[in-house]
């Protein structure tokens, strides 16, 4: 029996399989920036052209870094897949032994309706499996807002209800929201871990279905020394423009990088956070989190700890795979391209905290590679941009000496991204560069196009090309709007600037970006396109040509942002049969039913207008069964006689004048004191009515008429 697949492949070999890897980026590197040198040295290296190279080496190389792994992906697939990879260790019809594992969901002001029905459908899809008996669910919330926090209470109470999932089902709220998704994972392990072997990680916008939880298990059983397996979610339910773009995106181009990072990789891999399966016990033992030296932003508590928790998993002799072919693994993306920037902002104060961790004592190669191409994919945004700026520089310095000087030959020069350079040798590095960017997405293209069942799928072989040219050309669209992003999201971080915690969108969301919000996000933006555009057509007319790719995006980012943010032009393209994805083609069956029961969710009526503000508080006061059942959940406290005054007070404030008045800090604090929440519903229903809030005396009067409504109409 295989106990571990890395004892499949030797150290040489996966020696020559990186050494080939690294090698080719090194390839690559030296053959562009040798043309680059030659471009630059004609006139002497002076400081300008020194800096413009040192920055093209960088950026090339994390350019060929992303093209070698699509090529080797591409290897990998050509020959019909790699036989070293994790799920070879388990077969497909093999009825394998399983163990107990938690299944663990930690929220955050979550929309509760999508966060229990998707709840609802991995556990219905488990226990379609007949291994319902080995898998305990956890929701773990960290929300900070009162609503928010009873409706998951009430909505977890109901999902086990009805589906009979009491003692399998749990959910917890912590008191104090510490290192936020880290923390509330760490807290969970600390109480409750010892009782599982394994743990699965899910988002509050992951499915994953029982067939693939059942398989991840299944693996970590056959192979006793792997501490993670990755899988790789496909991006769904995405109605915007943008989303469906994303989503095609990742489907169609995914599986040549995947093949080609586990191709190199191998037992070193990563771990992104979410849909993952986890041993327990060496995670307890090996990867808590250090704090970083300093404060924030660059120092304290680490934030991208998924990549982090990796290095440490492998530090510790635990191997890390990535399991890239594992169907059934679900996720959804942003619904906008303002909030993927959100997203990106803290992603980006998280990765470039790992700068920190690059030299760290006893980290392996790989994991250090990993942190490294983190750190690259935001820090290379404004490398990028100064690296066009200095060009632009270089070119004003250019013209100006040109026209100090004797008169030369115009037709000897051209202007390529802001360099004036012999036809010949610029073209060159244009072609190489744009090979390197574009060639792994037409080599997807082929490869599907060569597999009619899979072409199907993404609509068929003309919508299929159709679809990759108007992602293809949207992308470069956004590649600069992006740039500026995370630019100036670096800068922020330099400057010290932290990033809170906020809830993300997500796929489904809202109706949009409105002009508001775009002008404020891209306002910025569209000013230095207008100022770099006009600048650099003053300085030349033929670099302004060059330049306006990047310009002409900067300049039109509100109303693409606005037009890529709507739900029904992203429709409209569904109905056109672009931007399809298999999993919308050939949706399985646990995301239909999930759309099913959203959809039943979504049709009824939502609470009273004038108490939806305090519309949890409203319940957990009035309603006994909700009180009843809040009351249950809260863990006692005891109390100063001070502490106990103050309650008092707060209890008769909000009786007398209603909770208009109260801050959320105060209302947090009355729902979690469990002898505030008794007496505060007894003293409500005894109390005369003229010595109660207008507030509560509406709220009593509509309380019949919102309780008639399904429960989970009013938990959205």
């Amino acid at each position: 029996m295989r106990l571990f697949l890395t004892e499949t492949m030797d150290q040489r070999r996966l020696s020559r399989r990186r050494f080939l890897f690294f090698s080719g980026i090194f390839a690559f590197t030296a053959i562009a920036t040798w043309f680059m040198a030659d471009l630059l040295w004609r006139n002497g290296l002076q400081g300008l052209e020194i800096a413009l190279l040192v920055l093209f080496v960088i950026l090339f190389a994390h350019v060929a870094a992303g093209f070698c792994t699509a090529l080797v992906g591409f290897y990998v697939i050509n020959r019909g897949g790699d036989s070293s990879r994790i799920t070879t260790t388990v077969k497909d019809d093999e009825d394998a032994p399983l163990a107990s594992t938690a299944i663990v969901m930690p929220v955050f002001n979550e929309d509760v309706s999508r966060v229990f029905e998707g709840l609802r459908v991995v556990y219905r899809s488990v226990q379609e499996t007949k291994k319902l008996e080995h898998f305990d669910f956890f929701v773990l919330s960290d929300s900070n807002q009162p609503n928010q926090w009873l409706k998951e209470e009430v909505a977890w109470l109901e999902l086990c209800k009805q589906v009979g999932g009491f003692g399998r089902i749990f959910y917890r709220k912590r008191r104090q929201s510490i290192n936020k998704k880290a923390g509330n994972v760490a807290d969970f392990l600390r109480r409750w871990g010892r009782r599982y072997r394994y743990m699965i990680v899910l988002d509050a916008d992951s499915i994953m279905t029982g067939r693939a939880l059942v398989q991840l298990v299944a693996l970590m059983e056959r192979n006793p020394q792997v501490g993670i397996i990755q899988t790789a979610p496909r991006i769904v339910n995405g109605e915007t423009l943008y989303a469906r773009l994303q989503s095609f995106a990742s489907r169609l181009y995914s599986p040549l990088f995947l093949a080609g990072l586990n191709y190199w990789q191998q037992h070193e891999g990563n771990y992104w956070g979410h849909n993952a399966v986890i041993r327990v016990q060496p995670f307890i033992d090996h990867c808590a989190l250090p704090d970083l030296p300093g404060s924030e932003p660059f120092g304290g508590r680490i934030l991208s700890h998924d990549f982090v928790e990796a290095a440490l998993m492998r530090k510790a002799g635990w191997g890390v795979w990535l399991a890239g072919d594992i169907e059934g693994t679900f996720e959804e993306g942003p619904p906008t391209l303002i909030d993927s920037a959100k997203r990106d902002r803290r992603w980006c104060q998280g990765n470039m905290q790992h700068a920190w961790l690059l030299t760290a004592r006893g980290f392996r190669p790989a994991n250090r590679f990993h942190l490294l191409m983190g750190v690259m994919g935001y820090v290379s945004s404004p490398l990028w941009l100064l690296f066009m700026i200095l060009g632009t520089i270089q070119v004003f310095t250019h013209v100006t000496a040109t026209e100090a000087a004797p008169a030369m030959d115009p037709a000897k020069f051209t202007s390529l991204l802001g360099y004036h350079f012999e036809v010949p040798q610029a073209f060159t590095l244009f072609v190489l560069t744009m090979v390197l960017l574009f060639l792994p997405k037409l080599v997807s293209v082929i490869v599907t196009l060569g597999q009619p069942e899979e072409a199907l799928k993404f609509g068929g072989r003309k919508r299929l090309i159709l679809s990759a040219l108007g992602e293809a050309a949207i992308s470069v669209f956004l590649a600069p709007v992006n740039m500026a992003f995370n630019a100036k999201f670096v800068l922020f971080t330099l400057l010290g600037q932290g990033v809170s915690w906020v809830t993300q969108r997500r796929g489904g969301e809202g109706d949009g970006t409105d002009w508001r919000e775009a002008i404020i996000t891209h306002g910025g933006q569209t000013a230095f396109g207008l100022v770099w555009g006009i600048s650099s057509y003053i300085i030349s007319p033929t670099f302004f040509v060059w330049l306006s790719p990047v310009i002409g995006p900067l300049v039109l980012s509100i109303p693409v942002s606005i037009l890529l943010s709507k739900a029904g032009i992203g429709r409209g393209a569904k109905k056109l049969g672009l931007f399809l994805t298999p999993e919308e083609s050939f949706p399985p069956y646990e995301l239909k039913r999930l759309q099913q029961n959203l959809s039943e969710c979504y049709r009824n009526l939502s609470p009273f207008e004038p108490l939806r503000a305090d519309y949890g508080l409203m319940q957990a006061v009035l309603d006994p069964y909700v009180n009843a059942l809040h009351v249950a959940l809260l863990r006692q406290r005891r109390q100063t006689e001070e502490s106990r005054e103050w309650f008092a007070q707060l209890r008769a404030r909000l009786l007398r004048h209603g909770p208009a008045a109260f801050t959320v800090k105060e209302k947090m604090a009355l729902l979690m004191d469990a002898e505030s929440m008794i007496t505060l519903h007894r003293e409500l229903w005894s109390c005369p009515a003229d010595e109660l809030a207008e507030w509560w005396r509406l709220a009593m009067r509509q309380y019949n008429v919102l309780t008639t409504a399904p429960t989970t109409a009013l938990y959205r």
